[in-house]
This record gives C-alpha cells, sequence and structure tokens, in this order.
C-alpha cells in the first residue's frame, strides 16, 4: 500500500499540498503518479484535504496533528487501517507531484527482497546523482552510503567534503521515497525522537541513530520535493517544457 502522508500546514510554504500543479491540488498529482502501482491512501490531518481528495476518488483517513512527522501519521494509518504486519508500506511525500513510477516500484521491490531474505533492514530508500551546484542547497538532503548500499548519514550538508575540491565532483542526492513493513514501520515509530534527527531536521537519522540499517536504492529521476514557492516555479519550468 501507498500511503501520502498529508499535513495542511507548512512553515515554509502555506497550504503547498493544495497548490495548483497543472489542474490539480498537489497532492492529488502526488497521488495520481502512482495510483497504477497499488492502493493509495492520503492519511491527513485536515478533513479539508479528506473532502478534496475523496472528490478526485482517492481515499483518505484522517490522523493527529500531533505528529512530528510524516512517518509516525503513515504508521497511525496504517494501524487504524488494520494491515497485515508483513504488509509492504511505502510513504511517498505529498510534495513529490512528479514522482516517476519507476522510483516507487525500485522502492517496493527492494522491500519485498528485504523481506524474502530476512534482511536486517528498518527502512528502504533511494537516491540519485546529483552535481556540485545542486548539492549546495539545504533542501535537498545528501546521503553517503556504504559498500552495501546501506545510508551511513544523511545531511543537509554538503556531504562528502571532497579535500581535493574536484569541480567535477558527484553528490548522491536523497528522494524521499520511504519502504517498510508494516512490522518495521511500526518499530521505527517506538523509537525516541534522537538527537541528530533533532538537529537536522530528517527523521530518517532516527533509524541510524539507534544502530538500525537504511538499505538504498539507486534511481534514475528528475523530481524533486517542493519545499517553497521558488521550487514550485522551478519544477513547473521543468516539468512544462
Amino acid at each position: 500500500m501507498i500511503i501520502i502522508p498529508a499535513r495542511l500546514n507548512s512553515s515554509r510554504f502555506e497550504n503547498k499540498i493544495l497548490v495548483d500543479i497543472m489542474g490539480l491540488p498537489m497532492v492529488v498529482r502526488t497521488a495520481k503518479q502512482v495510483s497504477k502501482l497499488d492502493r493509495v491512501v492520503i492519511a491527513t490531518d485536515s478533513q479539508e484535504v479528506v473532502d478534496i481528495v475523496k472528490s478526485y476518488g482517492f481515499d483518505a483517513i484522517i490522523t493527529s496533528s500531533n505528529h512530528q512527522s510524516g512517518t509516525d501519521r503513515i504508521n497511525e494509518a496504517v494501524n487504524l487501517l488494520g494491515l497485515s504486519e508483513d504488509e509492504v508500506i511505502v510513504n511517498v511525500q505529498a510534495d513529490e507531484p512528479f514522482i516517476e513510477e519507476e522510483v516507487v516500484q525500485a522502492v517496493i521491490n527492494r522491500v519485498k527482497q528485504v523481506k524474502e531474505n530476512n534482511e536486517e533492514v528498518m527502512i528502504v530508500s533511494c537516491f540519485k546523482e546529483i552535481s556540485s551546484e545542486h548539492a549546495d542547497d539545504p533542501n535537498l538532503v545528501k546521503v553517503v552510503i556504504d559498500e552495501n548500499s546501506n545510508a551511513i548519514y544523511f545531511s543537509r550538508a554538503k556531504i562528502p567534503y571532497h579535500r581535493d575540491h574536484f569541480k567535477s565532483a558527484s553528490y548522491l542526492g536523497h528522494l524521499g521515497i520511504y519502504g517498510f513493513t508494516k512490522k518495521s514501520l511500526n518499530k521505527f515509530c517506538q523509537l525516541s525522537l534522537s538527537k541528530l534527527e533533532n538537529i537536522e531536521k530528517l527523521e530518517q537519522l532516527r533509524a541510524l541513530d539507534n544502530g538500525y540499517n537504511i538499505a538504498m536504492v539507486k534511481v534514475d529521476s528528475k523530481s524533486f520535493g517542493i519545499d517553497t514557492e521558488v521550487d514550485l516555479k522551478n519544477a513547473l519550468k521543468i516539468f512544462l517544457k
């Protein structure tokens, strides 16, 4: 199941999940992008969002307004929905209206592989190669991975630091798509808010801080999250060519 956490209020871009994207509210556009892959449910704290997404034929569920992260929100949703422990759950951010099906499918496939092989992995996510210039943007999260393609660290800072200052150096940009089983999702949300998570404001660091693995999948994608009005303008320039 694909669950889209959709908190209405945003400190950097008011009501961004309802802004128009090519004739549809952003959260609806995101849902349509992935609707062919599996059942999609929007988890939100807003009755307005529920009413809007249902008018477009999508399922929605009301969750608490007190959640600290989108993953905590989808955890409440999967428990309310009564899903089985081994159900594959994919968290697609509401501000990813241009996310490609292939990216989400790659995460789904890797979660299934983790489950079948009983790997010690809590979360599956994905990354793409980005330029040094793009890596300067703190809104675009960077990830460093080990030889087994597990995440070592995520940061808004430009990591790793290239000591020789290669102009052609490339970086790994994190895409905020997360795959779990219901069991691993519940376990993640039982962990306390971590120190690094609070510093960087990156919820995935909660897992690393507590010694759990995050398996990373390399993907090709032009998509990026819409955090600001500037992001939206840039995205429309790219995708409306």
